[in-house]
């Protein structure tokens, strides 16, 4: 397995936020964590990439253990997380914040034709190259964040709510480019509420509740379940 989670816990304060949560992620492989807000996807996928301790549980990063190592250092070793709201340089460029993604590479080279391959993969920021990242649609901006995490060249990519807010166009083509993700050769672990766009492009998934996994399986086995029907595909 490329990421292995084990037994994770984590709070805040007196709340219980993770409660001993396990999953697994093999290389190439979309697997999404759907569940509620306030479910515990955000704090899972904090914990794995260091922004936050767990308090119990290990996590494993291509067999090797990770937990507690900071944040530059997973994405140093190849893990990157887009967090939740996108968080890009408002008052940068388009082009200033995809550099932004790979200041721990040191090739200047590779960095420029990483910044070409974006620029070209996503057309819409290759429009957009000198314009203010604080003045683009918010599909374009999820995008924009996307691609800044690319520019580190990661083996998986953790995106947490990449479609919170967006139209349904934008929606299509944040699915679209998770698949051209996967395409590249990069595992994908996909936190959503939206569960029938995650069903649609994922190979395993996950369902969080109350900082638990209540459920897991392939999309069909987690569609056909009575519960994630009603609570989360709206039958």
């Amino acid at each position: 397995m490329l990421l292995e989670v084990r037994d994770l816990a984590m709070s805040y304060g007196r709340v219980q936020a993770l409660t001993e949560v396990s999953l697994q992620v093999a290389p190439g492989e979309i697997v999404a964590v759907i569940g509620p807000n306030g479910a515990g996807k955000t704090s899972l996928l904090s914990c794995v990439s260091g922004l936050f301790a767990p308090s119990a549980g290990q996590v494993f990063f291509d067999g090797k253990p990770i937990t507690g190592l900071p944040a530059h250092a997973m994405v140093r070793g190849g893990l990157c997380h887009v967090p939740q709201g996108r968080r890009l340089f408002g008052e940068l460029t388009v082009t200033e914040n995809l550099l932004l993604g790979a200041h721990l590479r040191h090739e200047r080279q590779a960095v420029r034709a990483s910044l070409e391959e974006m620029l070209t993969t996503f057309p819409i920021l290759g429009q957009r190259a000198h314009q203010r990242a604080g003045t683009m649609s918010g599909g374009e901006q999820q995008i924009l964040a996307i691609a800044r995490a690319l520019m580190s060249k990661p083996r998986l990519v953790m995106l947490d709510e990449p479609t919170l807010g967006l139209a349904p166009l934008a929606v299509d083509k944040v699915a679209d480019t998770v698949l051209d993700i996967r395409r590249r050769g990069i595992a994908v672990v996909l936190a959503e509420q939206d569960a029938n766009m995650a069903f649609g492009i994922c190979d395993r998934g996950y369902v969080m509740e109350i900082g638990k996994i209540a459920l897991s399986g392939s999309p069909d086995e987690l569609a056909s379940s009575p519960h994630v029907r009603e609570a989360y595909l709206g039958a």
